[in-house]
């Protein structure tokens, strides 16, 4: 994983593409048409998603097909984990639950 998945994540399409890609495998020419910006735009934020280990791609034939990567996701889960001890977030999570 070469490029820090919380810079990758700050970008709000790149989290709506992640969220997609969450869903099911899809190619990158679905994915465009999804979306109100060029395929080239797209395509980029794939290479930045890839770089970063969020996703994955593979290919058949000349399609690009790009599925999302959960265990991509550990160093965030972790690095939030860790700002929460469990009897902390046990209490926000009744907190939040009564308002």
């Amino acid at each position: 994983m070469g490029t820090d998945a919380f810079q990758v994540l700050a970008d709000s399409r790149r989290r709506d593409l992640l969220a997609l890609l969450v869903e099911q495998e899809r190619t990158a020419g679905d994915i465009a048409a999804r979306f109100d910006v060029t395929r080239q735009a797209i395509s980029q934020h794939l290479q930045i998603l890839l770089q970063a280990g969020l996703i994955r791609e593979r290919r058949d034939g000349t399609r690009r097909w790009y599925r999302a990567r959960p265990e991509g996701l550990e160093d965030v889960r972790a690095y939030v984990d860790a700002m929460w001890p469990r009897p902390r977030r046990r209490r926000v999570r009744r907190q939040t639950r009564e308002h």
